[in-house]
């Protein structure tokens, strides 16, 4: 008896068990999904996707006196393939020539221009000096016999004598003018020599700088290495076809392979927790069994807006602990940024966690056959989980999803919750929002339309006592016109409209 008694319990049991399992389900649903509240170290991390780079490396320049002969951007003809290990010495790229072939030819047209002035220029000189030197002979012979015509007017009459004595000081006045002028001449002369002789120096000069610069358009390794290509202002890497600027002629990089960063991007909601010194988590796309370690060595002050994207970031830099000889430039990194530890905790996933006007959390928790909605007060989250504060006790049941007929029951509330919620403003009550609203013109005139000035057709009047008038508005929408009507219109009116019945209208007695 006591066996048979046994077994109809245990069958009773069965079958409430699974009237509870499927209670409240529609057809076609699976189960509920649970999960637990967990205790224990939390950590609040920040995942982000970034790229390896060497810490320092060596510029591979171009030529860097460009803008002296107005060159600011040079094509880049050949460049050896990225990841090529060269020597010291080696071939790296070759850059465009013809803009610089082009101002070479003419610098050498101006360098013979200039060439050919200085000859001029020298010639004149020396022939304005030849004159001048000849025209000083020419005076001094005319000192002299100027003397032998004074000497030769001793026995002259006065008048002679003294037209004589007039006629040497003209000439030795003319003589020491012409020397003066022949010192001013050839000062004057220097200078003009002195200027296009600068002139074809200058031009001389840029000549042979332009021929040494073409030199230097055959870009040569500055040491050993592993060549990287540099990249440009749109993020991608210079190579053939790409163009390098006057002012940032840099062709390509020679990468220090012993010391590896990660640049990553972290959105400006998440900037405020990174901090130099964090830890990071770091995993290599190439090699996903591979685990590295770094720390946040930089963090930008200022975002910016990358490409195809509208949200602001933040640029962070972290440094990979160690060396390893398969870390290479350019490869991917997914790092976990480790921004604060907690060591004990209770924690829930975020998928059980659900919110109501905006400041209250709850859950809902199974508590034997029971299901509860409960208030939670949350705490810092990660990726994946929330921290709980209050509500709920270590290995409490909870739903993952919203259990079907739930989602309308009232919610538990805790204590430590008062005061911190915000509670949804209450609706206006219809009976206080006014129907009609009166509007007086400023004639003394009184009309009603609806408070909204929308509605149908409507009709009011007002009796006004000064004149006996029977006034009145229409109001049909936001139209509204003013009616007035005196007992002699009403009768004429009413007249008409007898007189308008189809009884006593000739018209429509057929």
């Amino acid at each position: 008896m006591k066996k048979k008694i046994l077994i109809i319990t245990g069958v009773i049991i069965l079958v409430l068990i699974g009237y509870f399992a499927v209670k409240g389900k529609k057809g076609g649903e699976g189960p509920d999904l649970f999960a637990y509240v967990k205790g224990g170290t939390f950590r609040i991390e920040i995942e982000t996707t970034g790229e390896l780079e060497a810490m320092n490396s060596t510029k591979i320049l171009g030529p860097a006196r460009l803008r002296d002969f107005r060159i600011y951007n040079v094509a880049i003809n050949k460049i050896v393939e990225e990841g090529t290990v060269v020597r010291k010495g080696d071939w790296v790229a070759s850059l465009d020539p013809s803009e610089l072939e082009s101002k070479v030819q003419d610098a050498q047209l101006e360098v013979d221009k200039m060439q050919s002035q200085f000859i001029q220029t020298q010639l004149d000189t020396t022939l304005q000096m030849r004159q001048a030197r000849d025209e000083l002979i020419n005076l001094q012979y005319a000192v002299i016999e100027r003397e032998i015509e004074l000497e030769q007017s001793e026995f002259e009459p006065p008048a002679t004598q003294r037209k004589a004595d007039m006629n040497l000081e003209k000439a030795q006045r003319t003589l020491q003018q012409a020397k003066e002028n022949y010192h001013i001449r050839e000062d004057q002369n220097k200078a003009r020599m002195a200027e296009v002789a600068v002139n074809l120096m200058k031009e001389r000069r840029d000549f042979q700088g332009m021929q040494e610069i073409m030199d230097k358009f055959t870009i040569l390794a500055p040491k050993d290495g592993m060549v990287i290509y540099r990249k440009g202002f749109d993020g991608k890497p210079m190579k053939e076809g790409s163009t390098i600027s006057a002012w940032d002629p840099t062709v390509a990089e020679l990468p220090d392979l012993s010391v590896m960063i990660s640049k990553t991007y972290v959105n400006e909601v998440d900037i405020r927790k990174i901090k130099p010194g964090q830890h990071v988590e770091i995993g290599l796309d190439a090699f996903p069994e591979k685990r590295l370690s770094g720390t946040v060595i930089r963090v930008a002050n200022v975002g910016e807006q990358r490409p195809n994207s509208d949200a602001k970031v933040f640029m962070v830099t972290v440094r990979v602990h160690g060396r390893d000889e398969l870390l290479r430039p350019a490869m991917t990194t997914s790092n976990k940024i480790i921004t604060n530890v907690i060591d004990s905790a209770l924690y829930i996933p975020l998928e059980c966690l659900h919110t109501e006007f905006d400041s209250i959390n709850f859950v809902y928790k199974r508590e034997g056959l029971n299901t509860i909605k409960q208030e939670i007060m949350v705490g810092e989250t990660n990726v994946n989980e929330a921290i709980v504060k209050a509500g709920l006790n270590k290995g409490d049941k909870l739903y993952l999803s919203i259990p079907s007929g739930f989602d309308d029951r009232q919610i538990v509330m805790i204590p430590e919750m008062d005061g911190k919620r915000s509670q949804p403003e209450p609706l206006p009550n219809i009976a206080d929002i006014p129907t009609e609203r009166t509007i007086t013109l400023p004639d003394g005139r009184t009309i009603t339309m609806p408070a909204n000035g929308t509605g149908g057709r409507q009709r009011r009047f007002q009796n006004r006592q000064s004149s006996g008038d029977e006034r009145g508005s229409v109001s049909d929408g936001n139209n509204t016109r003013v009616i007035a009507k005196s007992d002699d219109d009403s009768n004429s009116a009413n007249k008409n409209n007898r007189n308008d019945s189809p009884r006593d209208n000739p018209s429509n007695k057929n």
